[in-house]
This record gives structure tokens, C-alpha cells and sequence, in this order.
């Protein structure tokens, strides 16, 4: 999965790679900077050619600044698209589950921190591999021989510690579990907390809750021995390393090196090789192996993907449910129960109930958005899950708009249509000159809530779907324009579903349904006004200014 994420966005990779060459400029300079320094500068007496050699190196850290900013945005464009997957494939798996908004809440939680220690470990990898290449490159032009002292204690840390990474990730997940778990029995004790007293309950309460620390306590002990293996690996690949150049000096002299070549091997290590190494060990080892333990964790709780049904293209636009039934999770009451409903093609019906009953969940079933728990939803004759997704619109109370010209946002549904005639039937005119024209670029969050949806009904008027449902979609719309808006999506043909927001849509409507939580009436005004007393209920609460 990350390797996927990684190599999926080979120009970034590309970026970040020639970036990384510039922000390790002063990993390779700094031991020739500081060996040329002192003996061809300081020592010979030419002062102006020792700071001419640091000042050298200053230039290459500023270098290597400015192209540290640009590594951290160019792994910012390969991190966001992993974490839109994880997610996409959380939501995905709650919503085939059922699970309630806390799950998702704690799991977008956990994509988050999946989304940092991925970020984190890209940076660390490739801060490491690229700053250890300049550092061997320059121990290897100013003193070849030095390598001999260097490199075996090096890759023996570094083997050390990344044969002890898998261990060090069961460690951590098993202590994340724990974690969890005690927080969790945590929560409930609280909960409870008058019941257990009540009951003369606490001795074996706290035994249980002592048994949960326990075990907790366990498993970050053994985390921690664990976790000791790196400070072992640190001290042998990076110090190591700086003891066997100084005990090794009288040999690299003889071999002519002087004391500025010298100096400038130890540098090398203690101001490159050290610092990289150690962000390593603590990168990968906290980064590391975090992200390892959340991405089993995410991918452990996802149910498996079903595999993708084909799209067929309904041979109408009727809507039709038979026994439908839906609850947002196992244990959940149904929001919608044991449902038949047939909506002719071409029918406009207002659906009507108190907050709560089920009437966006029902629009969402129609449009295929959620699949019923038991019985069927069909749209001409398809299941309105598998029916090509251009056969029918849905447009939420939220209406979705993106940074883009107005023209894009208008049709990108429609493939590039002539917006200009939805927009006079819908009297969005006032909008697209205050925008500044259809090639003018639209801030999301410039727009007002009724602006926004102006611009999605613009969209989905334009679009081929003959099934067109509005869940509130013009609640933020004063009375005048969101009847011009339903009245021009009724003269636009195919079948009309709003969730009506005032009295006025009920009655524009050529019926109307009745949503009361397992109980549905469908007629006209009149009649749900006679045979249904929570109507005429809801009808007598909404403003009567608003009745034409």
C-alpha cells in the first residue's frame, strides 16, 4: 500500500529526489570545506582563503534550506493522495458496515495519524539515504582509506536496526491495543460508575480495571526493551565510527593525511553522518513503525471491497421500493421499515415528516447512495446502486462546489454544455455576473450556502439524468426563488423527488409522502390534511406567508 502510494506519482517522486540532491549539497561539502579551510587557508596563513571555503559551505546551507521547503511540499502532494484512499476506504467500509459516527470518527482519527507517520517516513528515508550518499561521497574523494574505519561499523548499526524494526512494530501495535482496550474499559467503568456502587460492585471492578493497567503496563515494557535496540544501533553506526577515526588518526597520517583532512572526517561524521543516522533510527522507529501498526489496524477493521457491480442504464426513470428497510447500524432501530413505494416516471413528489424521520435517508436509498438493508430499489427497473450513474442526480442541503472556473462547475456533469439556458430558467443570472462570468474562478468558500446550491442545481438541471432528487437542496433560497427553481425542474420533464423544506413545496408537488417514523401516508395536500393529523400538524407550524 505505501509502496503503491509512493510510485503512483512518479513526477513527485522525481521532484522530491532532485530537491534532495540540493538540501544534501552541504552533507557532501562540509569535510572539504573544513579541510581546505585549515590547511589551505588558516594553516598556509591565507585567512581570506579559510573563510572563503566556510562561507562556501554557509551558501550551501542556505541552498539546502530552500530546497528543504521544496521536498516538504512535493512529499505533501505524494502524502494528501494516501490519505484520500485511506479514507475513501474507511467511509466505504462504515457505510457497507453500518457503523455509527463515532467509528468513523475514531477511524478518520486513525487515517490522520497514518497520514503524519507516512509523511514523516518518506522524509526520513529519503533525508538518510540522500544525506549518507553525499557523506560517503565526500569521505571517499578526501580520504578513501578513512572508509575502512567507517563503513563496517556502520552497516552493522544499521543492519542491527532494521532487523529489529518487525519486531519493534508487533511490539507497538500490541501495545496500541492494549492502550486502546484500557481506555475502552475505562469509559465503561465511568459510565457506570452509580450502578457499581450501587451494587457493592467496586472490588471486582477495580480488580478488572487493575488486570486492563496491567496488561497495559506489560506491553509498554516490552515496547521499551525493544525500542533499546536503537540507541545499541546508533552507537555503533554513528559513534562508533567517530572512535575509529580518532584511534586512527596516527595510521591515516602516515598515509598523508593531515590535520585538516582529519578534521574535516570527523565532520563528516558527527555533523552529517550521526544526525542522519539518528533520524533514521528515530524516524523509522517511531514514524516507522507507527504507521505500520495503524495501517494493519485500518486495514484489519475494513471489510473486504464487494466486488464492483456492472452499471447498466435504466430503461426509465421510475422509482420503485418494495419492502425496504434500513437502519444505521446492527442494533440500530430502522429509519426506514418495510417501505413499498412506486413513483412514476415523470411524477414530482414532496416528501414531508418531522426532523429525523428518515427523509434523507430515503433520498439517499432512491439515488442509490445507500443500499437498503433488506427489500429492493430499483430506478427503471435497475437497482439504484447499479444503475449508470448518469440516469439520476442527487443534490444535498450541503451543496458541493469546487475550486474551478463557474463553466466547470456548471457542466461538468452535462460534458461541456451550454450553461447559459439552465441558468435563465433556474434566474441564476445575478450569480454569474457577480461571479465574473463562467470563465471566472469560483472560492467555494466566497459563496453563501444559498449560492452554492444555486450553482448545484444549475449543474444537475444541465445533466442527462432523467431522475432528479433534491434533499433540501434550496432550503438556503428565499420562497420566490426556490419556486422558480422547482417550477423550471418540473417543466424540465423526467421524475422530481424533494425533500421539502416549506409548505410550498408540499404544495407544488403532485403528491406528496409522509414520513412518520415506520409509518408512510402518500396523497395529495387535501387529503393528508383529512386522513393525517401529524400533517395537518406540520402544516399548521410552517409560516402561512409562504403559501402562494
Amino acid at each position: 500500500m505505501v509502496w503503491r502510494a509512493v510510485w503512483r506519482r512518479p513526477g513527485q517522486v522525481a521532484r522530491i529526489g532532485a530537491w534532495s540532491v540540493l538540501e544534501a549539497l552541504p552533507a557532501f561539502l562540509i569535510g572539504h570545506a573544513v579541510a581546505r579551510a585549515i590547511e589551505d587557508g588558516f594553516a598556509a596563513g591565507s585567512v581570506g582563503t579559510g573563510l572563503g571555503w566556510l562561507a562556501a559551505l554557509g551558501g550551501a546551507w542556505v541552498v539546502a534550506a530552500l530546497a528543504a521547503r521544496q521536498v516538504v511540499l512535493a512529499v505533501a502532494a505524494v502524502a494528501e493522495p494516501f490519505r484520500d484512499d485511506l479514507l475513501t476506504r474507511v467511509v466505504e467500509g462504515a457505510v457497507r458496515e453500518g457503523q455509527d459516527s463515532s467509528a468513523v470518527a475514531r477511524a478518520g482519527m486513525q487515517v490522520e495519524l497514518a497520514r503524519d507517520a507516512f509523511a514523516a517516513v518518506v522524509t526520513t528515508v529519503r533525508g538518510f539515504a540522500f544525506t549518507a550518499g553525499g557523506v560517503l561521497l565526500g569521505m571517499l574523494t578526501l580520504a578513501p582509506g578513512a572508509l575502512v574505519l567507517v563503513l563496517p561499523p556502520f552497516a552493522a548499526g544499521l543492519g542491527l536496526f532494521l532487523m529489529s524494526l518487525p519486531l519493534l512494530a508487533r511490539r507497538q501495535r500490541a501495545f496500541l491495543i492494549a492502550d486502546e482496550e484500557l481506555a475502552a474499559a475505562m469509559a465503561v467503568t465511568a459510565g457506570g460508575l452509580r450502578d457499581i456502587v450501587a451494587c457493592g460492585d467496586e472490588d471486582r471492578v477495580a480488580d478488572r480495571l487493575a488486570g486492563r493497567v496491567e496488561a497495559q503496563a506489560a506491553a509498554a515494557r516490552a515496547l521499551a526493551r525493544v525500542t533499546a535496540v536503537r540507541t545499541a544501533a546508533l552507537g555503533v553506526g554513528g559513534w562508533l565510527p567517530v572512535v575509529l577515526v580518532l584511534a586512527g588518526t596516527p595510521w591515516l597520517a602516515s598515509g598523508g593525511a593531515g590535520a585538516g583532512v582529519i578534521v574535516g572526517m570527523l565532520a563528516y561524521l558527527t555533523q552529517s553522518l550521526v544526525p542522519a543516522l539518528n533520524g533514521l533510527v528515530h524516524g523509522l522507529g517511531v514514524s516507522g513503525v507507527r504507521l505500520v501498526a495503524t495501517l494493519s489496524r485500518i486495514v484489519a477493521g475494513a471489510p473486504p471491497e464487494p466486488p464492483a457491480a456492472p452499471r447498466a442504464r435504466p430503461a426509465g426513470a421510475e422509482v420503485t421500493l418494495r419492502g425496504v428497510t434500513f437502519a444505521y447500524g446492527p442494533h440500530s432501530e430502522p429509519v426506514v421499515d418495510r417501505l413499498d413505494l412506486r413513483v412514476p416516471e415523470g411524477d414530482h413528489l414532496a416528501v414531508v415528516g418531522p426532523s429525523g424521520a428518515g427523509k434523507s435517508t430515503l433520498a439517499a436509498l432512491m439515488a442509490g447512495v445507500l443500499r437498503p438493508g433488506a427489500g429492493e430499489v430499483t430506478i427503471g427497473g435497475v437497482p439504484a446502486h447499479a444503475a449508470d450513474q448518469s440516469a439520476r442526480v442527487l443534490i444535498p442541503q450541503e451543496a458541493y462546489v469546487f475550486r474551478g472556473t463557474l463553466r466547470e462547475n456548471l457542466t461538468y456533469l452535462s460534458d461541456g454544455a451550454d450553461p447559459g439556458p439552465a441558468v435563465a430558467a433556474l434566474g441564476a443570472e445575478w450569480l454569474v455576473e457577480r461571479i465574473g462570468g463562467y470563465g471566472a474562478l469560483v472560492e467555494p468558500k466566497a459563496l453563501s450556502a444559498g449560492e452554492r446550491q444555486l450553482v448545484a442545481l444549475v449543474r444537475a438541471y444541465l445533466s442527462p439524468a432523467r431522475l432528479i432528487i433534491l434533499d433540501e437542496a434550496s432550503c438556503h433560497l428565499d420562497p420566490a426563488a426556490e419556486a422558480r427553481v422547482e417550477d423550471a425542474f418540473t417543466r424540465r420533464g423526467g421524475t422530481l423527488v424533494v425533500v421539502a423544506h416549506r409548505l410550498t413545496s408540499a404544495l407544488r408537488a403532485r403528491r406528496i409522502l409522509l414520513m412518520d417514523g415506520s409509518r408512510t401516508t402518500v396523497g395529495s395536500h387535501e387529503e393528508l390534511i383529512r386522513r393525517s393529523p401529524l400533517y395537518a400538524d406540520l402544516a399548521g407550524h410552517w409560516q402561512p406567508e409562504t403559501v402562494p
